[in-house]
């Protein structure tokens, strides 16, 4: 009988209105707190993040994960030995290579250049694309005709091809001489997708109401554009970064990207070309990290493309 009183007390309090208001609901909703609520739901999302986080652990501590030196060689006792799960040393689990180093440790070392080559990527690619893109949109007229003439002249020279004529000017190959031919050459994409956005979101009452109020440029830009303008570049970056990371291999593959003295995926993969058919493992195992970080990012990069963008909710 109580809890029937009750019941009927809540529903006359709510026709009322005289209901106690709930903190949940009264609580502002945003795009970036929906964003996060989806992700968190979406399986993609996690699968991809742990994995992600697993690689970055890799990356910054390869030591953890092995105790074996990547250029250790031993040509007489690990020759193309293949891999061998049941011996207890870390170093056995992937084989050896032709020259006698462990599969695995390199395996792991290799992650960090490959992982530092697409996050610093990507941070020059967006950081420089969004630049671009927000002058152009903000201000129009002739700076955007003219940033938008340049745009298209990068946009039409090949990634992969611009990359090879750029890093052949370097007799002296690093990490960074990589990211920074990229970044060079990669930037157009984020640049258009920031410039649409703007010229979207500078329409909007909002900031017509903080130029009214005696806002300046940069508040303007910073404040009220950058953040509702910024979503699409974030999907488009996390979607790109598994392609910079497997641009990096496959210039390395090549012998245009990192030197051969560089532990990387690529340098792996390139040198494992030779032994490929009498010993498949020294390929296999460096080519699937590789596709395994790749299709991380391409996850991660969707879930958030279905958590920002409104049409598809």
């Amino acid at each position: 009988m109580s809890e029937a009183l009750t019941t009927e007390t809540a529903l006359e309090e709510e026709v009322a209105g005289t209901a106690a208001p709930n903190p949940s609901q009264d609580r502002p909703r945003s795009l970036w707190s929906d964003a996060w609520r989806d992700l968190r739901r979406n399986p993609f999302f996690v699968i991809s993040a742990v994995l992600i986080l697993l690689l970055i652990a890799i990356a910054a501590f390869p030591g953890v994960f092995t105790s074996t030196d990547p250029k250790h060689a031993d040509l007489v006792h690990h020759y193309l030995t293949g891999p061998n799960w049941s011996h207890i040393g870390q170093a056995d689990w992937f084989g050896y290579d032709g020259q006698g180093r462990s599969v695995y440790s390199r395996t792991m070392y290799g992650a960090r250049a490959s992982i530092i080559v697409g996050i610093f990527t990507t941070l020059g690619v967006a950081i420089l694309g969004s630049v671009v893109g927000m002058l152009a949109g903000y201000y129009g007229g002739w700076l955007d005709a003219v940033l938008s003439r340049v745009t298209d002249v990068f946009f039409g020279i090949p990634l992969l091809l611009g990359a090879i004529v750029v890093l052949n000017a370097f007799t002296h190959r690093t990490v960074w001489t990589v990211v920074a031919a990229m970044v060079f050459l990669g930037w157009t994409q984020i640049t258009r997708v920031m410039r649409g956005s703007v010229i979207t979101v500078k329409q909007q009452d909002f900031v017509q109401a903080a130029r009214a109020l005696g806002a300046g440029t940069g508040r303007i830009l910073v404040r009220h554009i950058l953040p509702n303008a910024v979503a699409p570049v974030i999907v488009v970056s996390t979607i790109a970064l598994g392609g910079y990371i497997s641009l990096e291999a496959t210039l390395s593959f090549l012998g245009i990207g990192l030197p051969p003295s560089t532990v990387s995926w690529g340098n792996d993969i390139s040198s494992a070309q030779t032994v490929i058919r009498t010993a498949p493992h020294v390929l296999f195992f460096p080519s699937a990290m590789l596709s395994l970080t790749v299709l991380a990012f391409i996850m991660l990069g969707d879930a958030v493309r279905d958590a920002l963008d409104p049409k598809l909710r």
